[in-house]
């Protein structure tokens, strides 16, 4: 069982959890996730399956989409709901319309974040939160991050209270803490803020129609009718070029030779090579020798 199942991960669990559960109901070892996923966040998880595995890394650098609840008025240690709060202003708050979307267009495009204490963040070898767990508070290395998009999905005019919550979109690029993007947010409004839901909904090619939850593969395993929502790993390397080859070519390609550059390469870093439209492998230039090209990734038994 070669290829990407696109998971909906439920509250409560780890996407540890969710690859533990899956290798039982599955009956596979090979297995793996694209991306870590808190477990008070549901939503979108590809998960590799086989030589899939391979690509999982493509996906877990992909865009990704999620649905935020900010919250205006307080701050947390681990700038979500779970955590204790640091600072708090219970002041009657109102805030327009106008002045949230001028502060969501200041917060798009690209920005600088420093990855929150409780993140799996590493610095000096350990992740951050082995260090705030312990109280130890560290220097954390900034960030740029990429905003495409962040979209005020609530039509109030005004938002008024002691505390203000609304909902917003965000597309985003790689390593995004969309914990921090509400601090961010509240910062520029003058207040302390934290995130208080968040809903991942596309992960890469990914959404969540395209989804199943761990019960849905569990009974369609049963069915012998999960081979249906299997998706092929090509769909995780929608970057790259595909060229399909010969079967001289092939040959080459298959047993992973050091070949002359393709032309393809010229203006880019690494092409996949397809058969039948199925890929074969990642070929990228050849770090030492000129105007050749060396494999990557390889796809052997992708058929």
């Amino acid at each position: 069982m070669d290829g990407i199942l696109p998971l909906w991960k439920q509250k409560g669990m780890t996407s540890h959890d969710c690859v533990f559960k899956l290798r039982k109901i599955l009956g596979m070892k090979r297995i793996g996730h694209t991306g870590t996923l808190d477990p008070n966040v549901e939503g979108v998880l590809p998960i590799c399956l086989g030589q899939a595995t391979k690509v999982a890394e493509y996906i877990t650098d992909s865009g990704k989409e999620y649905i935020a609840t900010v919250s205006i008025g307080t701050s947390t240690e681990t700038e979500d709901a779970d955590g204790a709060i640091v600072s708090a202003d219970d002041s009657y708050k109102k805030i327009s319309r106008e002045a949230v979307l001028q502060v969501l267009e200041q917060l798009t495009g690209e920005i600088v974040q420093i990855p929150p204490m409780y993140s799996a963040v590493k610095v000096n070898g350990k992740r951050l939160y082995e260090y705030a767990r312990k109280g130890i508070e560290v220097a954390r290395p900034e960030r740029t991050v990429h905003i495409y998009e962040i979209e005020l999905l609530d039509d109030r005019e005004s938002f008024e209270g002691e505390e203000i919550q609304f909902v917003i979109r965000i597309a985003c690029g790689k390593g995004t803490y969309i914990r921090t993007l509400s601090v961010q947010i509240g910062e520029k409004l003058g207040y302390p803020a934290h995130m208080a839901t968040l809903v991942r909904t596309a992960s890469g090619n990914f959404r969540q129609d395209d989804c199943l939850t761990l019960e849905e593969v569990a009974e369609k395993r049963g069915q012998n009718t999960l081979g249906q929502q299997i998706r092929p790993l090509e769909e995780a390397l929608g970057e790259f070029e595909l060229v399909e080859i010969d079967d001289e070519l092939y040959g080459k390609i298959i047993n992973g030779q050091v070949l002359p550059q393709h032309p393809s390469l010229a203006d880019r870093e690494a092409i996949v090579f397809t058969k039948s439209e199925k890929a074969i492998a990642i070929y990228c230039k050849h770090p030492t020798k000129e105007g050749l090209m060396k494999p990557d990734k390889m796809f052997p038994f992708n058929q």
